[in-house]
């Protein structure tokens, strides 16, 4: 299997799969829900636990814009006995997005058509082309049908796709902090893309990769995290104090700058021009004669989680959401996470979160 070079080092932390390994799709070219096509698509994988004999004990987890395959890495706390990610009950497996740097196909791989990265020529995916290639992953894998699939933010966007797209190999589907994104959600985006792009080290995205445009990403990982957190959590988090670090300047500036040097030490610009627009693209219809129709193909049961303090998937917009999927015909609740940390919340607040979606896991799956 061809190897995806990973531009950029990942953290290891804590509990370790117990198998990872690169999958690749047979079936090129890949063709991409916008035009164009990959002539190679590899997808790094992660599993944790072991398969049941039925192959029928697996949670797909899907990450968010800056996540792995290496579940345990970004959501330990969801890992242990008698919380959602039990080892002894069933078998966690993560894949990395189509268009990341962390061993999947993307902007850092070697374009077989010029011998070279791709760059800035690496065509946009959506977040259904994502879901298309994990499905042939997980069909390589002998897994006929999901326990569940689940995921915060892009994540919850992947999980809904795989119900919608694939409804009798998923009987539940898990999603937190995830609705189409709002205007100013789409605002916020278009601006950190804006950052990257008129940082002259980009190079229309063909930037050697020791040589980044770190000015323009740091910028953009700034106004992620202004986005990312509740002006509850920056209030009493920051408040007006100096910055701790003697710079001068506000403690809440030192914050930002501290999170852009860190976000470049571990993603790539590309990369997140390509999952971001990703983001933006997600719809479930472009009517809602049409969303109301794709609904109707869901055949899990839908469970969705909003957080109190987010501000770029506002828990109103997941509650709308559930509204429609419920006059879908569709078996979908609504409950809300109470956390301070905003859209982070269902990383930050964790231990939290565990209880909603436990319960989730045990429920009966909807009859065929």
């Amino acid at each position: 299997m061809d190897k995806t070079p990973q531009a950029h080092p990942l953290q290891r932390v804590g509990l370790e799969p117990s198998h990872e390994g690169d999958f690749t799709v047979s079936d090129v070219p890949f063709r991409l829900d916008a035009g164009g096509a990959l002539t190679s698509v590899t997808l790094h994988y992660a599993l944790y636990g072991t398969l049941s004999p039925r192959r029928d004990n697996v949670l797909l987890v899907c990450h968010a814009l800056s996540g792995s395959a290496r579940v345990a890495d970004w959501w330990p706390q969801l890992f242990g006995a008698g919380l959602p990610f039990d080892l002894s009950r069933f078998a966690v497996l993560g894949i990395n997005v189509l268009g990341s740097c962390y061993g999947s196909t993307g902007p850092t791989s070697i374009d077989p058509a010029t011998g070279r990265p791709y760059g800035g020529d690496f065509p946009a995916v959506g977040i259904l082309d994502m879901v298309r290639a994990q499905a042939k992953l997980v069909e390589h894998l002998g897994i006929p049908r999901l326990h569940a699939v689940l995921g915060g933010s892009i994540g919850g966007m992947q999980a809904l796709t795989w119900a919608t797209e694939y409804p009798h190999r998923v009987p539940r589907c898990l999603v937190v902090g995830t609705a189409p994104l709002s205007a100013m959600g789409l605002a916020l985006n278009h601006l950190q893309r804006q950052a990257i792009r008129t940082d002259p080290a980009w190079q229309n995205g063909h930037y050697p990769l020791d040589e980044p445009p770190r000015a323009g990403l740091a910028l953009a990982r700034g106004m992620a995290m202004c986005s990312y957190k509740s002006p509850e959590l920056f209030s009493n988090r920051f408040a007006r104090n100096p910055d701790r670090n003697g710079s001068g300047d506000f403690d809440v500036a030192g914050y930002l700058d501290h999170q852009g040097r860190l976000f470049n030490d571990r993603f790539d610009a590309n990369s997140y021009l390509i999952i971001s627009r990703a983001m933006d693209a997600y719809d479930l219809g472009r009517t809602p004669e049409e969303e109301a129709q794709t609904l109707a193909r869901i055949r899990a049961r839908v469970r969705l989680v909003g957080i109190r303090s987010d501000w770029l998937f506002p828990p109103a917009d997941i509650r709308a959401l559930t509204d429609r999927m419920v006059a879908a015909g569709v078996d979908a609740r609504y409950t809300e996470l109470d956390s301070t940390h905003g859209h982070d919340g269902f990383l930050a607040d964790a231990d939290s979160l565990a209880p909603l979606l436990l319960p989730a896991l045990d429920e009966e799956p909807p009859t065929p």
